[in-house]
């Protein structure tokens, strides 16, 4: 492969830049820069997100680039980190985007079967069966009870889907309410 002028300069300034020389990195970010800004905006399809996306890069480009071993691969490395950087920030944006959908279809009014249970059981005797329960769970019926929580808010409080919150407060709630029977029944 028959290497041109403009690559070999190229190798020259990421040489003089790992070498400390912040001319050299200056001229090779001025070289590299509307490159690598079409490369962010061909994937984001955003020009202010392609600008974020391609000053992070330079961020991570700037701490990675004494650890680069051969000046060549440098266009190469440079683009990975700015898909990987753009990829970050689509799947920002679209975890955003479901949690707002999910924080509009979230139902006005909460289900207060807990609320029903606390009044005909005695307060200790809830407290002791809430302390029975599995961790996650537990967490997920003191957020959703105690602290008012969302189904959304728990998710992203837990960092589990919405429907994994689900299951865990309808797990929860069988088991509460079968400890809570059975204590009734008793007396």
């Amino acid at each position: 492969m028959r290497r041109n002028l403009p690559r070999i300069f190229d190798e020259y300034l990421v040489a003089s830049a790992r070498a400390g020389d912040a001319a050299a990195f200056a001229r090779l970010a001025e070289n590299w820069q509307k490159r690598l800004l079409a490369h962010a905006y061909r994937l984001t399809g955003d020009t202010e997100l392609a600008r974020d996306v391609v000053q992070d890069g330079w961020a991570d480009i700037v701490r990675g680039l004494p650890g680069l071993k051969e000046p060549s691969v440098f266009p190469a490395w440079a683009y990975r980190i700015i898909t990987r950087r753009a990829a970050d920030a689509i799947g920002r944006i679209q975890r955003k985007r479901r949690t707002e959908a999910a924080y509009a279809a979230e139902p006005e009014t909460q289900d207060k079967s807990a609320h029903k249970m606390e009044i005909g059981a005695d307060s200790d005797t809830l407290r002791q069966a809430i302390e029975a329960l599995p961790p996650k769970q537990r967490a997920a019926i003191a957020l959703y009870y105690l602290e008012e929580f969302s189904i959304t808010e728990i998710s992203v409080a837990l960092s589990v889907p919405a429907g994994t919150v689900k299951t865990r407060l309808m797990h929860a709630r069988k088991k509460l309410r079968a400890t809570l029977e059975g204590e009734n029944n008793a007396q």
